[in-house]
């Protein structure tokens, strides 16, 4: 009978003791192991804290529900991080959809991990814990500026481009630009002075196409290559022979030319110097974009083709080609050459005479991060990124034409001076392939460089060569 009752009194001390061992090393395991529901949520839809009649506040290691070959907690804690929750805890304990365990989930569709999305120019990765890990690249396309310059008084109208849309700043500074800064000794060369009397009639609007129709040739789209050096220096002489030969000869040159076999420290679709692209134009001479087309870089955007064009010396520093034209459908492969280019004073009425005289005008200027979404308007580099961190404020060089210039007023009626420019990213970019940008103020130092040149034309020339009309305004 003794022994009995020992038993009695010892048996409950034992099971106590085993309990809370039980429970020392259930909680040891439950900070240890791995996450109950790695492999995704098993019987979702089954009912486990609701069976259980309730949930536990904080942390309480007996809130425990048998669960298919182990056990799952019903207490707050188990949502601690990839959790070791029932199936039914978020949805019975905390009214939420239980998350996606394994899987992450976009528009409604459902990503395993290791799986990726591009959110414009930032590549998602989904992780194991549910969540998307995405890159933090400033996008060419950003848009938050969009909406801060529609929404400010900037004076002019930003947009999306679908050929911006998916590129990193970096990549649009990069491949969209492309023209390398001169030399110190390059800058520091003689200006030429226009001048420029009293009496000198400068009206407040003044385009070339308007004064020289047929002769001033549409802007084209460099593409993902880095050859404005290219594009605006080919566009300039192109406009330039045109007005000189009175119409004898309206060739749009090829940047092709220049880009493929202006090699001599130039560096193709990765960038070059307008100065070596006008000692090209004038010692060997281009063609036209009909005999050379372009052709955007397939590979990489820094490739550079082959070069399908040469030519000889016919005496007096002329040249004639010595190749076929690379384009089989075109048989005029005469060279176009120029004189040496001469620089302009940084004087926007001198800039201005020399337009009106003798045609449009090389430029160069700092393109910034907001200039790669202008639609509309006067544009001036604006402030709606200041407060971003620094890889958001990037800025490179390009080359553009200047063709006019012109005079607007803002709502307050104060006149706003711009100089009309054509760019080289498409006609469906800016007003037609053109911006309009603030005049006089060497806005984004447009007005620091400006480059004129003059045609190397014969009478002979004139008389020879046939009209090409092709990408005229």
């Amino acid at each position: 009978m003794r022994l009995i009752l020992l038993i009695v009194v010892v048996l409950p001390l034992v099971v106590e003791r085993v309990t809370a061992d039980r429970i020392l090393s259930r909680r040891t395991r439950r900070e240890l192991a791995s996450p109950l529901h790695v492999g995704g949520i098993r019987d979702p839809h089954g009912s486990y804290c609701q069976r259980r009649g309730g949930c536990c506040p904080g942390r309480d290691d007996l809130c425990t529900v048998p669960y298919l070959d182990t056990i799952c907690y019903c207490d707050l804690f188990c949502n601690r991080t990839v959790s070791d929750c029932c199936p039914d805890f978020w949805g019975h304990c905390l009214g939420v959809p239980p998350p996606l365990i394994d899987a992450c989930e976009r528009n409604g569709n459902r990503f395993f991990t290791g799986q990726t999305y591009k959110e414009n120019c930032n590549l998602c990765t989904c992780g194991p814990s549910g969540r998307w890990d995405c890159e933090q690249n400033p996008c060419l396309v950003e848009p938050t500026i969009i909406h801060a310059v529609n929404r400010g008084n900037y004076g002019w109208k930003a947009a999306n481009y679908s050929q911006f849309y998916g590129m990193t700043l970096a990549e649009g500074i990069r491949y969209r630009l492309g023209t390398q800064r001169p030399s110190s000794t390059i800058m520091n060369m003689n200006e030429i002075r226009v001048r420029t009397v009293l009496n000198d009639h400068l009206p407040r609007y003044f385009n070339s196409t308007e004064k020289w129709p047929g002769k001033i040739h549409e802007p084209l789209d460099q593409g993902n290559c880095a050859a404005s050096w290219a594009f605006s220096t080919a566009a300039v002489a192109s406009d330039r022979i045109s007005i000189q030969s009175m119409g004898h000869m309206t060739p749009q040159l090829s940047p092709q030319n220049l880009i493929s076999c202006d090699t001599r420290n130039q560096d193709g679709c990765a960038g070059g110097r307008v100065d070596g692209a006008w000692w090209f134009l004038r010692r060997r001479g281009v063609v036209t974009e009909d005999c050379y087309p372009y052709t955007p870089p397939h590979q990489t955007p820094a490739e550079v083709a082959r070069c399908m064009m040469q030519s000889r010396s016919v005496g007096r520093g002329k040249r004639q080609a010595t190749q076929h034209c690379p384009n089989t459908h075109n048989y005029r492969n005469d060279i176009y050459q120029s004189t040496p280019p001469y620089r302009l004073s940084s004087n926007e009425k001198e800039i201005m005479k020399e337009i009106m005289d003798n045609g449009p005008v090389q430029a160069i200027m700092e393109v910034h991060e907001d200039f790669f979404v202008y639609r509309s308007g006067i544009y001036k580099h604006t402030d709606v990124s200041f407060a971003k961190p620094p890889q958001y404020r990037k800025h490179g060089t390009h080359s553009v034409r200047i063709i006019g210039w012109g005079e607007d007023r803002d709502f307050n009626g104060t006149p706003r001076k711009f100089w009309i420019a054509a760019n080289s990213w498409g006609k469906n970019w800016g007003e037609n392939g053109y911006f309009r940008i603030a005049r006089g103020d060497n806005e984004c130092e447009i007005e620091a460089f400006v480059i004129g040149v003059w045609g190397r034309i014969t009478m002979e020339d004139m008389h020879n060569h046939h009209h090409h009309r092709r990408r005229h305004i």
